[in-house]
C-alpha cells in the first residue's frame, strides 16, 4: 500500500521534511532520494555538562563585578609586596566562588536527575511486525508507536489507527495550552484500518509535513493523555524539535534588582576607592619632593629601589594603597548576603499557613537568590486553568420560563420544562466513556450501577449533561447516529442526531437537528448576547433578569432556545448546510451564512448557570494584589468566553470595567491599525474626565499581529508602543488562546519597556514554564497537570492563595532586610576605612595600617558581621498580621524605594561624618592629653586601637537603633559580639603568642582601657557619631512620616495602652 499523507501546512511552505513510515526505504525505480538527518528523542533542560561546569560557571561567576575585582585585588596582593597579607583576600573570596558553585552545580544535577527521568520511560515500538520496548531517548522519527490508555505521548506523532472502529481518540493538552478538557483526534482515512501490528507493519507510505514550528494551533499537538484502548502512531517531530520544546524559554540566569544596586554601589565605591589610592600616591611623592621629607634613616631604600623608574614606583604604591584601603568594598558583604538568601528561604519552608493539608505539600524554594524580588513585583502574569480555577465545573442553577431549579429539585411540570431538559441532554458534544477508571479516578453515572463517564472538548457541556443527569433526564450515549436519553420514567428515548452545527467564537453558540417520532427540532444553546436577538417568543425578560443576576455572582451563563422544523424546512436546512460544506473557496464563510439563516425565529426555553470553580481565595488574592499597587494579568490558552467568565468570578474584572476587546473578530471588521488606534484614544480620553476602569481582552492570533511589524508602513508598522500604552492604561489584561512561547513573550514586551517594572509568572503545568523562565520571579503550582512548572520555577507554592503571602509579608520582609544589609555594610566599612585615609596624612603616605591586621581581618568576619546578619534574617518592622490585613503597604517599598541613590548617599555622608568624628575626636582628645595615669604615652596603636573600638560600638549600636524586633537572640547576638571584641583585645595583647614574630599590639589594649580620658572619649564620640541619625530620625518621623512609620507609631502606642490599661481583677488582687 502506498500513501502519502500530508500536515496541514502553508501551501506556500518550502523547507518541508518527507519521513518514511516504519523507516521503510522508497522501492526501487523512484525518485533520488536523500535522507534527512533528524535529532533524537533526548530532552534536555539542563545548562552544564560534566565536562563544561568548571569553566562555564567560573565564566558566569566572574562576570559579576565584585567577583572579578576580588580576583584583581587577590593578585595584586600575590604579585607586590603590599600591607596585607592575600589571604584576607583571598579565602573570602574562594569561600564564596566554591558555595555558589556548589549551589547552582546541585540544582543542575536536578535538572539531569529530571531529564533522565523523561528520557529513560519506556516506549513500545512497533519493529518487523513485532511490539518491541525502548527509551524515550531512542526514539527516531519514523518510528511507528504503539499507545496504551491514559499514556503519555513521548513526541510529536501523526495518528494512523485506534482501538476504535471510528478511528478516534480522545487526548488533553493540558501541558501544552492549559486546557484539560478533552479533545477527539481522528486517525489518517486511508490507514485507520490498519489495527494490528502486522498490518502496520505492511504499509509502505510517506508523509510530507513542515519543519517544525511552535504553533500549537497549527498541525500536530503533543498531547499529554490519551482516552481510547490502544493508537497506532508515527513519530515526526522528536526531542527538541516537539511543540513544547520548541516553547520552551531557555533558562537564564536571574538577578534581583537588589544586586544590581549593590553592583552599582560597587561602582561608586571602586571609583572613591581609585581617587583615594591616587589621592595618596600623587601626595605621597608631592611629600617626598623635598630632599629633608625623603625616606627616613631607618627606611632608606635600596640601591636597586634607587634604580627603578619613578612611574613603577608610583604604580607600585598605588596598587599598594588600593589594597590598604580595599576593604571598603569588603567580600565577607557578598558572604553575607549568600547566607543570608540561603538561610532566609528557609522561612518560606517552614511556613505552615503555606501548607496545604489536602496535598501534604509545603512552599518549595528552588533559586534563594530572588527572595527580596519577591518584594518588587509590579506585574503578576498568571495562568487561569490549575492556577486560579480548580480544573472544576459545577451546575448551579437552571432557569426555565421564570422558575428556577438547583440539582435534585423536584421539578413542577412547567411547559416547556421537559422540552428544556431534553434540549441539555441532546445540543452537545459529549462523549461517553465507559471505562472503570482513568488516571486511578473512578467516575460512575449511577453509583454502584454503570461505571461510565462524561468527556467534552467543553468542560462546561460535562457540567451542563451532569447537571441533567441530576434532574432527572441522563444522556446515555451516541450509537448509529442515536442520542440515547434515560428520563424520570427510567424510559430510553431515542433520537436521530441529523446535523450538529458546531460552536465557534464569531457565533458564541451551538445548535443541533434531531428527529424524534417523525417531529424534527433545532435545539440551540450560546451566550445570551447571542440567543437573545435571534428569539421571536418566550419569557425572554424573566429569563434576561436571572441570567443578569447570575453573571453578577460570577457564574458562567448560556441560553437554551429551539425551533420545530417541518420536512421542507429541513430540506432548505440541508440543502443550505452540503453547498458549503462542498464549496472549495471560502468554505468557513458560507458555513458561517448558512448557521446565521438556520439558526433564527427561535423559541426561548430558558437559562443555565455553572460555576467554574475557582480556587479558595483566589479573589481574595487577586484583589489583595491589585491594592497593593500590582497589575495581574490572566494569560490562558483557553478560549475568550471560558477565560472572561473565570476573570469576573475572580474579581479581575469587575461588573463596572469597560472591556476592551483586542480579537481576531475585531480585526476582521476594522484593520488593527485602526482598532488600535480606537482603543488608544479610548483610554487615553479618561485622562480629560471621569476615570474609567478599563480591561482589555486580546488574543493570540492578535498578539502575534502586535508582535510582528509589517514593512509596508513604517510608521504604523510597529504596534508595540501603542498597545503598551493601552495596556498601562487598563487595570487588568486577559490575553487568550495563547501558545507557551507568546505568554513569554508578552512578558519579555512588559520587561523591556520603558518603566522596566518587575514582573512575576505563576503557572502550574508545561505550558507555562516558558513565562515562568522568562519572569524575573517565577512560581509553580502544585497541580493536577505534572511538575514541569514546579521543577523549572524558582518557587513553588500549593496553592494560588499562599501567593499573598509569600509577596505581601516575605517578600516585603526580605527587601527590607537585605536593603538594610546592603546600606549598612557600605556604611560601616566608610566608617572603617576613611580614618585609614585620613591616617595617611600623618604618617607621611607611607602605607602604615591604622589597626592591627587582625583587626583588619576580623573586623567584618567577626566582629560587625553576626549583628545584622541575624538582623536580616529576624527583623520585622511591621507585624505580619497588618502586612496582610493592609496590602497598601507594599507600595511603600516599591521601586526599589529603599536602594534609591539619595538614602545610598544619606548612608555614605553618615558614614564618612562617623569616621571624622572617631578619627578627629580621638585626635584631638588626646592631642594634650597624652599621658596614662602612670606617665606612658600613648603610641600608634594605642590610637588605632581607641579608634577601632568607638568604631566596633558605634556601627554595632547603628544597628541597635534600626531594630524593631527584639528577642532573646538579638540580644545574645549584639551584646555577644561586643564582649567578644572586648575579650579578643583582652587576650590579643595580654599573651605572648609563640606563633607571632613579633607582637606589636601586647597589652595595649589594656593600656588604653587604664586611662579615664579614653573611657570618657569612647563614651563622647559614640554619642556624637549617632547623634545626627537620631535627630534626622526624629524630624522626618514628625515632618514626613511613611505610612509603615504612622502604623509602627501606633502599635507602640496601643501595645502602651493595653499595659495600663488592661482591667485589674479586684477580687483576685483582695485575695492577695
Amino acid at each position: 500500500v502506498c500513501v502519502c499523507v500530508c500536515c496541514v501546512g502553508e501551501e506556500n511552505w518550502v523547507d518541508s521534511r518527507t519521513i518514511f513510515i516504519g523507516h521503510k526505504e522508497p522501492p526501487p525505480g523512484t525518485e533520488a532520494f536523500i535522507q534527512q538527518r533528524f535529532p533524537d528523542n533526548r530532552i534536555v533542560s539542563s545548562k552544564y555538562t560534566f565536562l563544561n561546569f568548571v569553566p562555564k560557571n567560573m565564566f558566569e561567576q566572574f562576570r559579576r563585578v565584585a567577583n572579578f575585582y576580588f580576583l584583581i585585588i587577590f593578585l595584586v596582593q600575590l604579585i607586590i609586596d603590599t600591607p596585607t597579607s592575600p589571604i584576607t583576600s583571598g579565602l573570602p573570596l574562594f569561600f564564596v566562588i566554591t558555595v555558589t558553585a556548589i549551589k547552582q552545580g546541585y540544582e543542575d544535577w536536578l535538572r539531569h536527575k529530571a531529564d533522565n527521568a523523561i528520557n529513560q520511560c519506556p516506549v513500545h515500538v512497533v519493529e518487523n511486525g513485532k511490539v518491541v520496548c525502548k527509551q524515550s531517548r531512542k526514539l527516531r522519527v519514523g518510528d511507528v508507536i504503539l499507545m496504551k490508555e491514559n499514556e503519555t505521548f513521548p513526541c510529536d506523532l501523526i495518528l494512523l489507527s485506534t482501538s476504535r472502529d471510528d478511528g478516534t481518540c480522545y487526548v488533553t493538552t493540558a501541558s501544552l495550552d492549559g486546557e484539560s478538557s478533552h479533545k477527539t483526534y481522528y486517525a489518517v482515512q486511508d490507514t485507520k484500518a490498519y489495527n494490528t501490528e502486522e498490518e502496520v507493519d505492511t504499509i509502505h507510505a510517506t508523509i510530507e509535513c513542515e519543519q517544525p514550528q511552535p504553533d500549537l494551533y497549527k498541525s500536530v499537538q503533543h498531547t499529554i493523555h490519551m482516552l481510547c484502548a490502544s493508537l497506532l502512531a508515527v513519530a515526526i517531530y522528536t526531542g527538541m524539535e516537539t511543540k513544547m520544546a520548541l516553547n520552551y524559554q531557555s533558562k537564564t540566569q536571574k538577578r534581583s534588582a537588589v544586586e544590581k544596586s549593590m553592583n552599582a554601589y560597587l561602582v561608586v565605591y571602586l571609583c572613591i576607592l581609585i581617587g583615594k589610592a591616587l589621592i595618596n600616591t600623587v601626595l605621597k611623592y608631592a611629600w617626598q619632593a623635598d630632599p629633608n621629607r625623603d625616606e627616613p634613616w631607618y627606611n632608606d631604600r635600596t640601591e636597586t629601589e634607587r634604580q627603578r623608574h619613578i612611574v613603577s614606583l608610583a604604580f607600585t604604591d598605588f596598587l599598594a594603597f588600593m589594597v590598604l584601603f580595599n576593604y571598603i568594598i569588603p567580600v565577607s558583604m557578598y558572604v553575607t548576603v549568600e547566607m543570608q538568601k540561603f538561610l532566609g528561604s528557609y522561612f518560606i519552608m517552614w511556613d505552615d499557613e503555606m501548607f496545604d493539608k489536602e496535598l501534604g505539600e509545603r512552599a518549595v524554594v528552588n533559586t534563594s537568590d530572588l527572595n527580596e524580588e519577591l518584594g518588587q513585583v509590579e506585574y503578576v502574569f498568571t495562568d487561569k486553568t490549575g492556577t486560579l480555577t480548580e480544573n472544576n465545573m459545577e451546575f448551579i442553577e437552571c432557569c426555565v420560563d421564570g422558575h428556577v431549579y438547583v440539582p435534585h429539585a423536584i421539578c413542577n411540570g412547567q411547559e416547556h420544562e421537559e422540552l428544556f431538559f431534553r434540549a441539555l441532554c441532546l445540543c452537545h458534544t459529549v462523549q461517553v466513556k465507559e471505562e472503570e477508571t482513568v488516571d486511578g479516578i473512578k467516575h460512575g453515572i449511577h453509583q454502584g450501577k454503570s461505571t461510565s463517564f462524561y468527556i467534552s472538548s467543553s468542560p462546561d457541556e460535562v457540567a451542563l449533561v451532569e447537571g441533567m443527569k441530576r434532574l432527572g433526564f441522563t444522556y446515555l450515549r451516541l450509537k448509529d447516529s442515536h442520542m440515547e436519553i434515560l428520563n424520570r420514567e427510567d424510559e430510553i428515548e431515542r433520537f436521530e442526531l441529523l446535523e450538529v452545527l458546531t460552536f465557534d467564537s464569531v457565533r458564541r453558540r451551538m445548535s443541533v437537528i434531531v428527529r424524534s417520532t417523525g417531529e424534527l427540532y433545532l435545539f440551540c444553546k450560546g451566550a445570551d448576547s447571542s440567543i437573545f436577538p435571534r428569539v421571536i417568543s418566550g419569557k425572554v425578560d424573566q429569563v434576561r433578569a436571572r441570567v443578569e443576576h447570575n453573571a453578577v455572582e460570577g457564574l458562567r451563563t448560556l441560553c437554551v432556545a429551539y425551533r420545530p422544523l417541518s420536512p421542507e424546512q429541513y430540506q432548505e436546512v440541508c440543502h443550505l448546510l452540503n453547498g458549503a460544506k462542498l464549496a472549495l473557496q471560502d468554505r468557513d464563510k458560507r458555513l458561517a451564512e448558512a448557521y446565521d439563516i438556520i439558526e433564527k425565529d427561535l423559541i426561548l426555553l430558558g437559562a443555565t448557570a455553572v460555576e467554574d470553580r475557582l480556587q479558595e481565595k483566589a479573589a481574595d488574592t487577586i484583589e489583595s494584589l491589585h491594592k497593593a499597587g500590582m497589575k495581574v494579568w490572566v494569560l490562558t490558552g483557553d478560549k475568550m468566553e471560558t477565560a472572561a467568565a473565570t476573570c469576573y468570578a475572580s474579581k479581575l474584572f469587575r461588573r463596572n470595567t469597560q472591556i476592551l476587546e483586542l480579537t481576531t473578530k475585531r480585526t476582521e471588521e476594522q484593520s488593527l491599525h485602526d482598532v488600535l488606534f480606537d482603543l488608544s484614544r479610548t483610554v487615553l480620553r479618561q485622562h480629560g474626565g471621569d476615570y474609567t476602569d478599563y480591561g482589555l481582552i486580546i488574543d493570540g492570533a492578535t498578539l502575534s499581529a502586535v508582535m510582528r511589524p509589517t514593512q509596508e508602513d513604517s510608521i504604523s508598522g510597529n504596534y508595540k508602543e501603542i498597545f503598551l500604552e493601552i495596556c498601562r492604561n487598563c487595570s487588568a489584561v486577559l490575553c487568550c488562546r495563547m501558545a507557551p512561547l507568546q505568554k513569554a513573550q508578552i512578558v519579555k514586551l512588559i520587561k523591556a519597556s520603558k518603566e522596566h517594572p518587575i514582573t512575576l509568572a505563576i503557572g502550574d503545568g508545561a505550558n507555562d514554564v516558558s513565562m515562568i523562565l522568562e519572569a524575573h520571579v517565577g512560581i509553580g503550582i502544585m497541580g493536577k497537570e505534572g511538575r514541569q512548572a514546579v521543577r523549572n520555577s524558582d518557587y513553588a507554592i500549593p496553592k494560588f492563595k499562599h501567593l499573598k503571602k509569600m509577596l505581601l509579608v516575605h517578600g516585603h520582609y526580605y527587601y527590607i532586610r537585605i536593603s538594610e544589609l546592603v546600606q549598612y555594610f557600605f556604611y560601616k566599612n566608610v566608617c572603617f576605612i576613611f580614618p585609614q585615609f585620613l591616617y595617611q596624612f600623618f604618617c607621611g603616605f607611607s602605607q602604615q595600617p591604622l589597626y592591627d591586621t587582625a583587626y583588619l581581618t576580623l573586623y567584618n568576619i567577626s566582629f560587625t558581621s553576626l549583628p545584622i546578619l541575624l538582623y536580616s534574617l529576624i527583623e520585622q518592622h511591621i507585624n505580619m498580621d497588618i502586612l496582610k490585613k493592609d496590602p497598601s503597604l507594599y507600595r511603600d517599598i516599591a521601586k526599589n524605594s529603599l536602594l534609591r541613590w539619595p538614602i545610598f548617599l544619606y548612608w555614605t555622608i553618615l558614614g564618612v561624618y562617623d569616621a571624622i568624628v572617631m578619627f578627629f575626636g580621638a585626635y584631638f582628645l588626646f592631642d594634650n592629653t597624652t599621658f596614662t595615669s602612670n606617665g606612658q604615652m600613648f603610641g600608634n596603636w594605642t590610637f588605632g586601637t581607641l579608634v577601632f573600638t568607638v568604631l566596633v560600638f558605634t556601627v554595632t549600636f547603628k544597628l541597635v537603633l534600626d531594630t524593631h524586633y527584639w528577642t532573646w537572640i538579638n540580644h545574645f547576638v549584639i551584646w555577644g559580639s561586643l564582649i567578644f571584641f572586648v575579650v579578643f583585645s583582652l587576650l590579643w595583647g595580654g599573651i605572648i603568642w609563640p606563633f607571632l614574630n613579633y607582637q606589636r599590639m601586647y597589652y595595649v589594649f589594656m593600656q588604653m582601657l587604664s586611662s579615664g580620658p579614653a573611657w570618657l572619649s569612647i563614651i563622647l564620640l559614640i554619642t556624637a557619631s549617632l547623634l545626627p541619625d537620631v535627630v534626622k530620625k526624629v524630624i522626618w518621623r514628625a515632618l514626613w512620616p511613611t505610612t509603615t512609620e504612622r502604623i509602627q507609631v501606633g502599635s507602640y502606642t496601643d501595645m502602651l495602652l493595653s499595659m495600663y490599661l488592661t482591667p485589674i481583677n479586684w477580687e483576685s488582687a483582695v485575695r492577695g
